[in-house]
């Protein structure tokens, strides 16, 4: 399936939501080497699913030839954008925002090629932000909009009318600042477009009306939708927590998991928005997935391409693994986080690490830490052969040392196909 623009492209995966002027727009990108930037405020030292839209529309812009400038905002991050927010962030020191800006790069970097003849560029809004004096701030940026203009916005217009936060001086500002940094990338690099999540839209549009005023040059905007699963949740949160690139933060089972339990009817939209199969073998993916939906083929697929770009081949080997411990697999070679990963949301039980001294009973452990409520109740699941240690079957009462232990510290019990149970031995 071929596009006559790379914008065309863009609205068949459904990556794209509102552009200015999307004649011109089309035509400036029908010349290949065009600049555009999106920013990414370096709040934490990750981003999150929900973010990634955004690279993934650099990336296809990138290889329709055009150049990607990622502006990490230095000075804006230590603002903060009231957009889509009913409170004020946390202001960050230099040394954090400095630190998070190396992390997000890392994270960026599978997705935007930052060499070649199109090569990425990354730079920091401090750089020219830091330079201004409030004066001269006032002279050449802010004489150029009005109160109520700004008022106007979205962002700002529902904060305002939240009479309990409010909004600060300091966040007002903010949309000045962005539009600053658009058109000090129009003079320094000729960037014309402006791209970002839709709540975006007032920020950029703030930016074109500075370029146009100060330049007498049309520049552009254009936004991805802010994506909902299909039952309404905001998309990338999980049981209330964001679904990090970082792996330290979601590891690559759990990434790989928030994408097999995709909804069936998510999983259209989300292969034709996340990965870069070609439309036509999505379309035959996903035949083949309405057939027989019980096999989750669909999400399989979708699960597998987009671990594979963040994690790589051994995030996406080490993810399936995890997979198939969970559903039975013996489990040797993990370490105490890399299980932690894998069973969350299963019971555990402490006990000291000197009970496996006496080399207990396996009866006599298991009823110790509660997974049974007797002895007699173990011996009988071990008899019937319905007791797994690490997802080994036990077959007889056999004394338990260390060197049963799955981890460093943790042992594994399952019984039947999936009711585990973990027993940490803490060291007092």
């Amino acid at each position: 399936m071929t596009f006559d623009s790379v914008l065309d492209h863009l609205t068949a995966r459904g990556l794209l939501l509102q552009t200015s002027n999307a004649d011109e727009l089309r035509a400036h990108f029908a010349t290949p080497g065009q600049r555009i930037y999106i920013g990414f405020d370096p709040t934490g030292n990750s981003i999150h699913v929900g973010h990634l839209l955004q690279v993934i529309v650099l990336s296809h812009l990138q290889k329709a030839g055009h150049v990607p400038i990622i502006v990490i905002g230095g000075a804006t991050g230590m603002i903060g954008d009231p957009s889509g927010r009913s409170s004020e962030r946390t202001l960050l020191t230099p040394e954090i925002i400095a630190e998070n800006s190396e992390a997000l790069r890392r994270q960026i970097s599978p997705f935007i090629d930052f060499t070649g003849p199109n090569a990425a560029i990354m730079v920091d809004n401090l750089e020219w932000t830091g330079k201004f004096s409030f004066i001269g701030w006032l002279r050449d940026v802010g004489k150029h909009f009005t109160v109520n203009y700004m008022m106007q916005k979205e962002s700002v217009r529902a904060r305002l009318e939240d009479r309990e936060q409010g909004i600060s001086y300091t966040e007002f500002s903010y949309m000045l600042l962005q539009a600053n940094d658009f058109l000090h990338l129009y003079d320094t690099y000729g960037c014309r477009v402006e791209g970002g999540g839709n709540d975006q839209w007032g920020n950029i549009t703030a930016g074109i009306d500075l370029i146009r005023k100060k330049r007498g040059v049309e520049a552009y905007g254009m936004t991805c939708p802010l994506i909902t699963t299909a039952s309404g949740e905001k998309f990338g949160k999980s049981a209330g927590n964001a679904v990090w690139l970082d792996p330290e933060q979601t590891s690559p089972y759990q990434f790989y998991q928030y994408w097999i339990r995709s909804d069936d009817r998510d999983v259209e939209k989300y292969l034709k928005m996340f990965t870069f199969l070609p439309l036509d073998e999505i379309d035959a993916i996903c035949r083949a997935h309405e057939q027989h939906p019980e096999k989750r083929d669909g999400q399989k697929r979708l699960a597998e391409e987009i671990t594979r770009i963040v994690h790589g081949a051994d995030g996406l080997a080490k993810a399936r693994t995890a997979t198939e411990i969970f559903f039975g697999k013996e489990i040797v070679g993990l370490t105490d986080k890399e299980l932690q990963a894998i069973f969350a949301d299963v019971p555990s039980h402490e006990l000291p690490r000197a009970t496996l001294e006496t080399a207990p009973l396996c009866s006599g452990l298991l009823a110790e830490a509660d997974v049974f409520k007797s002895k007699g109740e173990a011996k009988r699941m071990i008899q019937s052969g319905g007791l797994y240690l690490n997802n080994r079957r036990i077959t007889s009462d056999a004394p338990i040392t260390r060197e049963h232990l799955a981890t460093e510290t943790t042992l594994v019990v399952r019984t039947g196909k999936a009711n585990y149970h973990l027993i940490r031995f803490r060291q007092d």
